[in-house]
């Protein structure tokens, strides 16, 4: 097995682990993060009904130029701080955190802190 599949299978395997313990509802929805090579994604999902209810990455159209020539963790932060904001004016102050199998630091540490910021609490 290459590295990269063994590495790709760890990270599916701590995902499987962790979400049988992680679980957002109406009163305190699940905060998810997945981040890529290149970009990072945040959503505030539901997962009573199942239904995302605020979401903002690198590559939303209103974020987009924010994050433009910043390096990855100053952009995590910002996505943090967007989705925030968004939340907080829905009516969401509390979430549970999935770090989706992904270690907790770096870009992932980055979002988490941009989103304390801004009034999430978990």
């Amino acid at each position: 097995m290459d590295n990269n599949k063994a590495k790709r299978q760890a990270i599916a395997t701590k995902k499987l682990r962790i979400r049988k313990r992680v679980f957002g509802d109406a009163e305190r929805p699940r905060l998810s993060v997945y981040r890529s090579e290149g970009h990072i994604y945040g959503q505030i999902i539901d997962d009573v009904q199942g239904r995302t209810l605020f979401a903002a990455s690198t590559i939303a159209k209103d974020v987009r130029d924010q994050v433009k020539g910043l390096k990855p963790q100053a952009a995590a932060k910002v996505i943090g701080e967007v989705l925030a904001a968004k939340a907080v004016a829905g009516g969401v102050t509390k979430v549970v955190f999935d770090r989706n199998g992904r270690r907790y630091g770096g870009r992932l540490k980055a979002l988490a802190d941009g989103a304390r910021g801004k009034g999430l609490q978990f």
